[in-house]
């Protein structure tokens, strides 16, 4: 393992870059932790970054948005939005060693900027508790797949009566959030490179072999290239600005921005270890993660018959009935639903982390005293999330939104949290910090980015407007991600 940041390595031009014109903004941070490398940081911060928007949102936002129209745009909104606000997210924590919170003290003392920090370290928690519930269904369906629920016979009516009874029974739902979460905390608990690296270099590839086992098992189903033709294959009449919207939005969502989840992976990067290089392999990685899941779902699909503009039910009530048609779908049904449970387990590690940061930096606890109460006052609040899906009447209905419990925490926390939290961070970047300090930071050791000026150029004006556009869309519609 590497020491803690107890030295600050110079940049090529054998200077440490300042981070506002105060000295003692670079005293080290002891005791923290640190990733042990290049490999370490890539993985985590994949794993954060790949989640269930990845494996269940993509191939039903893709469906929705067209196919391989909404996937181009997606890319394009990837490489040209979401890396950019992913670099200026890791050059703050790079820079400041610190959680959201305190990274904004330390770049803008005694100004209200600490507060977007507080926002985010919210929203991680927020997100986490609802997101438990979901990652728990994951599980749910790897025990019935294991048990052999999706055999012959399961047609799109006993499939949605199967998830429906399934969510909406108190038990199994609070039971089996409230296991994700212990299962998050044991891993947070070990620190950084004896938790979660250790836990994501064990997790990332077996997520990777499980999707490329099921990738050849789809595009080789009688039919299945149709559905590679589908998702690849763009059709511009299909090219709305909804399309637009959408594709922009999973963009940013899939990649756990703007809540400060990768400013708190930043601050463990190493000094002398490529930033540039590894910031661009989290992208590649979430990107290339999402492309499977719709390589493997819509070639499925198509051999099956299936309409693939499934929703979001596409993955709990749709699959199911496609692997009862096919060849060993027993089988693949276990590999895809773990792989869907791992994925969620790499974004709830990350989601607490966030939190944990905080309190270990801010407040002075211990990580592991930190990451047992922050479960235990995440499942408090997951439990309303979890009854709200049938079995309490009134949680199934808030008032305002009229919309679930467990819905309007997402709107809350994972759409206007999120994107008011992105846009605030472009702007501190761009207008406060200064994207000059920011590409020092991602530089640092004489790493220099390609296309360097487009990066700040993209960082100062065209992500936060891009975000806000989202925003607006969101208010306005309706319609959330």
């Amino acid at each position: 393992m590497r020491p803690a940041y107890g030295v600050v390595h110079a940049t090529a031009s054998g200077r440490v870059p300042p981070l506002d014109g105060n000295p003692m903004a670079m005293q080290p941070t002891e005791g923290r932790g640190a990733w042990s490398g290049k490999l370490g940081f890539v993985l985590a911060a994949a794993g954060s970054a790949i989640g269930l928007g990845n494996i269940w949102r993509f191939p039903y936002m893709a469906s929705e948005g067209g196919g391989g129209a909404f996937v181009f745009v997606y890319l394009l909104c990837v490489m040209g939005i979401g890396v950019p606000v992913l670099f200026a997210e890791l050059a703050i924590g790079r820079a400041t060693e610190r959680n959201p919170v305190g990274a904004f003290k330390k770049l803008a003392p005694g100004t209200m900027w600490p507060a977007l920090g507080g926002m985010g370290v919210a929203a991680g928690f927020g997100i986490l508790a609802f997101y438990s519930v979901i990652a728990g269904w994951t599980v749910g369906y790897l025990w019935m797949a294991l048990t052999g629920a999706f055999g012959p016979g399961v047609d799109a009516a006993a499939s949605g009566a199967l998830f429906g009874s399934f969510i909406g029974s108190p038990g199994p739902a609070i039971g089996l959030s409230a296991l994700f979460l212990i299962i998050t905390a044991v891993v947070v608990r070990g620190g950084i490179s004896g938790g979660i690296e250790k836990a994501s270099k064990i997790l990332m590839p077996v997520l990777l072999g499980v999707l490329i086992i099921l990738l050849i098992r789809a595009v080789t189903l009688p039919g299945g290239m149709d559905g590679v033709n589908y998702l690849l294959r763009p059709q511009l009449s299909e090219l709305t600005p909804q399309v637009v919207v959408l594709a922009l939005g999973q963009a940013l969502f899939s990649m756990s921005l703007g809540m400060g989840a990768m400013i708190t992976y930043g601050s463990y990067f190493p000094k002398d270890i490529s930033l540039p290089f590894a910031g661009t392999a989290v992208a590649l990685a979430d990107m290339c993660i999402a492309l499977l899941a719709g390589l493997i779902i819509f070639p499925a699909l198509f051999s099956a018959g299936m309409d693939p503009q499934g929703g979001p039910g596409l993955v709990f009530v749709v699959l199911p009935t496609v692997f009862a048609q096919m060849p060993l779908g027993g089988f693949f049904a276990i590999l895809f639903f773990a792989s869907l449970s791992i994925a969620a387990l790499t974004s709830t590690i990350s989601l607490m982390e966030v939190v944990v940061a905080y309190l270990v930096d801010e407040r002075g606890w211990a990580r592991k005293k930190a990451a047992t109460i922050i479960a235990l006052a995440c499942f408090v609040l997951a439990v309303p999330s979890a009854l709200s899906q049938g079995a309490v009447g009134w949680l199934s209905s808030m008032p305002v939104f009229n919309q679930s419990f467990l819905d309007v925490q997402n709107i809350l926390w994972g759409n206007y949290g999120l994107s008011i939290g992105a846009i605030l961070i472009t702007l501190f970047v761009g207008f406060k910090w200064g994207t000059p300090k920011m590409l020092e930071w991602i530089e640092l050791g004489g790493n220099r980015l390609p296309g360097r000026e487009f990066f700040a150029f993209m960082v100062k004006y065209v992500c936060p407007l891009a975000i806000a556009v989202v925003l607006v869309f969101i208010a306005v519609t309706g319609q959330y991600f």
